[in-house]
């Protein structure tokens, strides 16, 4: 999520050297809830509903712990599990050798791929006719990374980025941008609930890409009892409910 400066990284990592261990009983976790359908705030509950949330609460029964989820920005979300403030985080976070000298990663535990979100119609398929387009993001994620590749390379005009997912989407419906670089499932979450939007998929831009729930390098124990917690819910068919829930087939 974050790009962080290794400087900046450095700093972090020393102040959260000395966090507290996990909290008696509980698992406290941090997310970022614009990322339907992995994580979202119910419209009418006001819960924290998704793939996600229900993946770490089955966890937290798997290790007998009360799972407390709070969701903050995006760009705070690895500081915060650096200075100890979050035992775990899980937000569709993909996990990159950026990331890794950060923080520790679970097993992967979603495989997702970037795709292109253009105007109904257009003649933009995947990575062609890109050319002298711009491109909406939400800041810091790998579709921000690969849009800025691409930019570099001249194969993108410029890159607009946003704080939310649906303010990328936005810009393209008002004409501020031409695509939207995001992940697969959170673009078909995205059009499904806004059947009226003039908005298409145009083909995927990326290879495959792992997400993982980020975990601090120093809490070693807990990054081994979630991957047991995955292992478990995996062989026992609840991590296939869960998938089944949200995306209707694994």
């Amino acid at each position: 999520m974050k790009k962080l400066s290794v400087l900046l990284l450095t700093v972090l990592f020393v102040l959260g050297a000395g966090f507290s261990a996990l909290g008696q009983g509980v698992l406290k976790v941090a997310t970022e809830a614009g990322f339907m359908p992995f994580e979202y705030v119910d419209a009418e509950s006001g819960e924290l509903m998704g793939f996600d949330m229900d993946l770490i609460r089955a966890i937290g029964e798997v290790l007998g712990l009360e799972v407390q989820i709070d969701n903050i920005s995006w760009d705070g979300l690895i500081p915060a599990l650096l200075n100890g403030n979050y035992d775990c985080l899980i937000a569709g976070i993909t996990i990159t050798p950026e990331r890794q000298g950060a923080v520790d990663f679970s097993e992967p535990y979603f495989e997702s791929v970037l795709t292109v979100v253009a105007n109904t119609g257009t003649e933009i398929s995947g990575l062609e006719g890109l050319a002298g387009k711009t491109a909406a993001v939400q800041i810091n994620t790998t579709g921000d990374f690969t849009a800025s590749d691409l930019a570099d390379a001249g194969e993108l005009k410029g890159v607009a980025r946003f704080d939310t997912v649906a303010d990328a989407m936005q810009a393209v419906l008002i004409g501020v941008a031409d695509i939207v670089l995001i992940d697969l499932p959170v673009a078909e979450a995205y059009l499904a609930a806004n059947p009226q939007a003039p908005l298409e998929h145009a083909g995927p831009v990326a290879d495959n890409e792992f997400y993982g729930i980020a975990v601090n390098k120093n809490n070693k124990a807990l990054l081994e009892q979630i991957n047991a917690a995955l292992a478990e819910l995996k062989a026992s068919g609840t991590y296939d409910q869960i998938f089944q829930k949200w995306f209707g087939a694994n």
